[in-house]
């Protein structure tokens, strides 16, 4: 398993008695009972295998009906990863919205702040491994556990199997927990639980759950923390590009903490140091809190990966920006690429609006948008009909589509277990309408980027060929060029002769954006080819 500690911390960890310590710190689109080892206390102590318990409960862990818990004692920054975990699990919460709110309301200090971003993130990320582990050692299915049980489970067993802190932290703190929320026979439970998992090492779970892998991509899927669906679709994009030995190093760049990135609205404030390697406008976080820093720049300085900068400034050096232009962001929720578009524009005397559909969503991008001076029109339309509304209207047209997000897996570490193949089916129409709806909107010559922070080729590739297929009115342009012409340094964008860049968390340290240019031009667009669909 990645990030596991080796088999001597382990062990140390277990004997010296020492405490808990260190850790590592979104568009339209977290003391063992006495003697209960696995011998005198096993899991089904806690939670038999027909779900019952000496309390009464009907599922695997749950303990409501029994005596009440004392309250028991749990490490502030612990207390904030479980409550995470419980908000993404029940609530489908994202946990790089509540996390730093959370921390926040907590007063961490740096160091438990740390510590809380590393237990949620890092036990989100690899929620798969985890329950495979809890399934083993508890002897049934984790779905047939308590969900409020289960949580804490993969909370200890992250930090058994993949941190330095103590075991004995991990277990009694983790075991309080599950008493606080489901009582004393969950608790029980859960310690015993613990207890047969940490008594061999990550290296042994990890040979012991992949000895029950169906086939070599389960396996790796085991090993690696992703669906068995999204490691082909990630091998099959990377095929595309001729890089397909680079799988391994991209799963391992996806559970990886991923550095904070800044932009620095053009214009309106510098970059800070240490620069980033490509995009003009970015800059690595130097630690702490970059709230803070937000907050005392008045919004022109705020977070965002350095792949959605690069998409937003390739369209900008796409062309010669001529004064009047008028530019529109059609997907612009939560407004980030739309900050950055609105700076630019005011730098050359251009006109931007944004559309945005969802009104919450349309409500961000106005708060993003409050930093930068000037009026920038935010509508609420759909935006598949934009073209039929806005014929010809603007000259350069931003198409960051919904997509799954596969590109961002770092960053948004629950999103793999949430995301489906049947997501794709669901997406990529709207993509193609979007994409079709954004070159009616442009005016001949003008120029449309089509960009996702996913790189499954269905909604990449797939959707601009698709598009292109009905249209005899538009060039696609070689994004690879632009790219590297606004990039500061030479960047390894993979060439597959069609033009468009890809993006990738290994190579570049940026989110897998995809991002295809298309140029407008004057002759009137072919009827759709037919389909097989009826009337």
């Amino acid at each position: 398993m990645s990030g596991r500690r080796d088999d001597r911390s382990r062990r140390d960890a277990r004997s010296d008695g020492s405490g808990a310590g260190g850790g590592r710190g979104g568009s339209g689109r977290s003391g063992s009972g006495r003697g209960d080892d696995a011998r005198g206390g096993s899991a089904r102590n806690g939670s038999t295998r027909n779900g019952s318990t000496r309390n009464g409960s009907s599922r695997g862990g749950s303990s409501r009906g029994g005596a009440a818990a004392p309250q028991r004692t749990v490490q502030p920054a612990r207390r904030v990863a479980y409550d995470v975990l419980r908000a993404v699990s029940d609530s489908d919460a994202y946990a790089n919205l509540i996390l730093p709110p959370a921390i926040a309301d907590a007063g961490l200090t740096p160091q438990d702040a740390a510590l809380a971003t590393e237990l949620a993130y890092g036990t989100l990320r690899r929620r798969g491994t985890y329950d495979a582990i809890i399934s083993a050692a508890a002897d049934r299915p984790a779905e047939e556990i308590d969900p409020a049980v289960l949580d804490a489970l993969r909370l200890a067993t992250h930090q058994l199997l993949a941190t330095r802190v103590a075991s004995h932290a991990a277990v009694n703190e983790s075991v309080n927990l599950v008493a606080a929320h489901q009582g004393r026979g969950a608790s029980s439970f859960a310690n015993a639980v613990l207890r047969r998992i940490s008594r061999e090492t990550p290296g042994e779970w990890e040979q012991r759950i992949e000895a029950s892998a169906r086939s070599d991509d389960e396996r790796l899927a085991l090993r690696t923390a992703h669906p068995v669906w999204v490691i082909r679709a990630l091998r099959r994009a990377l095929a595309a590009e001729g890089r397909v030995d680079e799988l391994d190093e991209l799963l391992d760049a996806d559970n990886a903490s991923p550095e904070v990135t800044l932009v620095a609205l053009p214009g309106l404030a510098e970059p800070g140091e240490p620069r980033r390697p490509y995009a003009p406008t970015a800059y690595a976080s130097a630690g702490g809190d970059p709230h803070r820093v937000i907050a005392a720049s008045g919004g022109t300085v705020r977070v965002q990966d350095e792949g959605s900068q690069l998409v937003a400034l390739a369209l900008a050096g796409a062309a010669p920006i001529v004064p009047g232009e008028r530019w529109l962001d059609l997907c612009a929720g939560p407004g980030g690429k739309t900050a950055l578009l609105a700076a630019i524009a005011r730098q050359h005397d251009v006109r931007l609006e944004a559309n945005e559909v969802v009104p919450t969503r349309a409500r961000l991008v106005r708060n993003a948008l409050r930093a930068v001076p000037g009026e920038v029109t935010v509508h609420e339309d759909d935006g598949r009909s934009f073209g039929t509304t806005h014929p010809g209207a603007f000259d350069r047209i931003l198409v960051d589509a919904p997509c799954t997000g596969l590109g961002a897996l770092r960053r948004r570490p629950e999103a793999r277990w949430r995301k489906s193949p049947a997501d794709v089916a669901d997406l990529v129409p709207l993509q193609v309408e979007l994409l079709r709806s954004a070159l009616d909107a442009v005016a001949p010559g003008g120029i449309v980027a089509y960009a996702t922070c996913s790189p499954h080729l269905a909604e990449t590739t797939g959707v601009v060929q698709e598009v292109l297929r009905g249209r005899s009115d538009v060039t696609e342009l070689d994004a690879r060029s632009v790219v590297a012409d606004v990039a500061d340094a030479p960047i390894d964008l993979a060439d597959d002769g069609s033009g468009r860049v890809q993006l990738w968390p290994h190579r570049h340290g940026t989110d897998a954006m995809f991002l295809a240019l298309l140029r407008r031009e004057t002759a009137a667009p072919r009827d759709n080819p037919p389909t097989d669909e009826g009337d």
